[in-house]
């Protein structure tokens, strides 16, 4: 078989492709694909990193990846060292240096009867009675309810002054988070920022689930879409399709990025 770097660099150019435009198909960063192609195995980071790029590269350009990837594992992925057992005394030795543990010392008793003491007063301390409490309370619903009652009309309906209250509570609840939760059912690239221009906050291969969270937006460039992808709490449903999947979340939702600079780009 063909050197993979030259087997990847005919591929590519029988496709008319240079590498700025394999990099767009792919995702991944032209001095990647460059190291791939020269087979500077060390410019990568490392053994994981370089079957992904080989697989995604040659998806691309109508490679088979396994024969790639098992060219690689065979000429130059490094074997890992195998490690001699540790030894150590047999287990019946050990049990036989066991003793039985002793009652814990008086000392260690007093000092965990006074912590409890302690705590048990803090308890009381913070649950006794503030008899501003109620007065407090009892303006707080009253305020409340001339607020309903001023939203909805004086002539509203229980039904409406509730809708009203509800209303009240959602304009009082502090803005939540934009959250994203990224499940790889495999290895995966996976480019993060937090708009158009903004700095990268996010780029590697992810083989395990990752949370991301930003107070206004996160757009996302997966290189695969075999990916579980949970956003704002509600899960996510990917088109199937080969190429690259780039999304923007917001509070308002989630909205897949066909048009203009994708996220890291």
């Amino acid at each position: 078989m063909p050197a993979i770097g030259e087997t990847l660099r005919e591929a590519r150019l029988r496709r008319g492709l240079d590498i700025a435009d394999l990099e767009d198909h792919t995702k991944i960063r032209a001095k990647y694909l460059r190291a791939l192609e020269n087979e500077e195995w060390e410019q990568l980071p490392g053994p994981t990193f370089v079957r992904t790029f080989l697989r995604t590269y040659a998806e691309v350009v109508g490679l088979d990846p396994q024969l790639l990837i098992e060219e690689y594992r065979v000429t130059h992925e490094p074997e890992e060292a195998d490690l001699a057992p540790l030894t150590g005394p047999p287990a019946a030795a050990g049990r036989e240096r066991r003793r039985p543990p002793g009652p814990p010392p008086r000392a260690a008793v007093a000092v965990v009867l006074v912590v409890a003491f302690v705590g048990l007063l803090l308890v009381l301390g913070l649950t006794g009675d503030d008899p501003s409490d109620g007065e407090r309370a009892g303006d707080s619903n009253e305020g409340g309810r001339a607020a309903d009652t001023e939203r909805a009309g004086d002539g509203a309906t229980p039904t409406e002054r509730r809708r009203a209250r509800r209303q009240r509570e959602r304009e009082r609840t502090p803005t939540a988070r934009v959250t994203v939760r990224v499940t790889p059912i495999e290895p995966t690239y996976l480019c993060l920022d937090s708009g158009e221009g903004t700095d990268v906050d996010f780029e590697g291969i992810i083989d395990a689930a990752r949370t991301f969270r930003d107070p206004e937006t996160l757009r996302l460039n997966l290189g695969k879409r075999s990916v579980e992808m949970v956003a704002n709490g509600d899960p996510v449903t990917i088109p199937d399709s080969p190429a690259p999947y780039a999304v923007e979340v917001t509070r308002a939702g989630v909205e897949e990025i066909t048009e203009g600079v994708p996220p890291c780009g």
